[in-house]
């Protein structure tokens, strides 16, 4: 995975989940709102403060996670 920089992990910041540049926007949050058919201007102008990039590395993220985690049914 390239390194990602606009990810970042505070614990401070909305308890340590993976944020948009240390602001109080979640990966969560983007990847829902792609998720909910929201399109990428659509969530521009809802969060003026972010950038293309942002949202493109936040997905990034999400399916590298997405990746790194066993989501076998045998596993318990």
């Amino acid at each position: 995975m390239k390194n990602l920089t606009r990810i970042t992990l505070d614990p401070a910041v909305m308890g340590g989940k993976p944020c948009i540049r240390g602001l109080r926007v979640t990966v969560g949050t983007i990847v829902g709102l792609v998720a909910s058919g929201y399109s990428t201007a659509d969530i521009l102008r809802a969060y003026p403060y972010l950038e293309e990039d942002d949202i493109r590395e936040a997905l990034a993220y999400a399916a590298w996670r997405v990746e790194e985690y066993d989501w076998s049914p045998t596993r318990r």
